[in-house]
């Protein structure tokens, strides 16, 4: 038997129903939740960092944020080096953003998509590889770009 990936997840308040959706609904994974606890306010960049952090010091393999639009979360993480955080609305922005770009960090909005089809979503993004090849240059201009 295999183990479990292990993601880091986090919401604001319009995501929270979401994430807990999602951890319910996607059992192939364990879930490392960095909050918060309930529909109660919050920032989302104090989330975003909680998540991001966990993938850059290889607590966990990957992380999902769930906002609103799913836009304040990928602005948030993405200041973090070593994040390459995407906003996904379909499957086919998700496989991209794993075959081409190497995301680590998926942002959803739960304004804006179905649970169901966010679990299709992120379904797709965890079992898309990153190709590689000519994207693996790309990459390291992105890494080199955290650099200056």
């Amino acid at each position: 038997m295999t183990a479990k990936r292990k993601l880091a997840i986090a919401s604001d308040h319009a995501g929270f129903i979401l994430k807990e959706f999602l951890k319910s609904n996607l059992s192939d994974v364990e879930w490392i939740d960095k909050g918060p606890a309930s529909t109660d306010r919050v920032d989302y960049p104090d989330y975003a960092v909680k998540v991001a952090s966990a993938v850059v010091d290889g607590t966990v393999e990957l992380g999902v944020l769930v906002c609103g639009s799913g836009i304040g979360m990928c602005i948030s993480a993405n200041k973090i080096n070593g994040i390459r955080a995407a906003v996904v609305e379909s499957e086919t922005s998700a496989r991209l953003s794993r075959a081409h770009n190497d995301a680590n960090v998926l942002c959803i909005g739960a304004r804006l998509i179905a649970p169901d089809y966010a679990k299709d979503i992120v379904q797709t993004w965890l079992k898309t590889p990153f190709e590689g090849g000519r994207h693996a240059d790309r990459v390291r201009k992105i890494t080199n770009l955290e650099k200056k």
